[in-house]
């Protein structure tokens, strides 16, 4: 299935995502992982720990992608099967632009800490380990969070 590029654009301002994984419990879980990469039919995410969804991967790849904007009050739920990309498979250009990424996160926390925004007391993204591993998800269905409007009064 294809990401328009609205859902490209919107997933790719956001600081991160929320991936849920089925653990071999049969209960849900989720963590916080930050988007490498999007094309039309895929969507790379930068795993930099090597926990519980990396395990619940190999066991079932079915997955899914959240990402929501308070604000806006927009937000889509992405689901799909998931694929691992090793560590020494990574691409040196999505190692690149991950970097980018974390360096414009680690500027934006620093300049809102001068403009006095409280924030976290530290700077937690410079401590970030480098990629364990990619997951690769190929879009499979794509789901609009925003409300529907309801037609049916009148």
């Amino acid at each position: 299935m294809k990401l328009k590029k609205e859902i490209i654009s919107f997933l790719g301002k956001q600081g991160f995502t929320v991936v849920s994984t089925m653990g071999p419990d049969g209960y849900p879980h989720s963590a916080c992982k930050g988007i490498v990469r999007i094309e039309e039919e895929k969507i790379y995410l930068i795993d930099l720990y090597t926990g519980r969804t990396r395990a619940n991967l190999k066991n079932n790849p079915r997955m899914s992608i959240t990402a929501v904007d308070e604000h806006s009050f927009r937000g889509f739920c992405i689901k799909g099967a998931a694929r691992e990309i090793g560590e020494n498979e990574i691409p040196q250009n999505m190692i690149d632009d991950w970097k980018k990424k974390l360096h414009s996160r680690i500027t934006t926390r620093i300049v809102n800490s001068v403009r006095g925004q409280k924030g976290h007391p530290g700077h937690p993204e410079a401590l970030m380990p480098g990629p364990k591993y990619i997951i690769e998800v190929n879009v499979e269905k794509i789901i609009d969070l925003a409300p529907v409007k309801d037609n049916s009064e009148g």
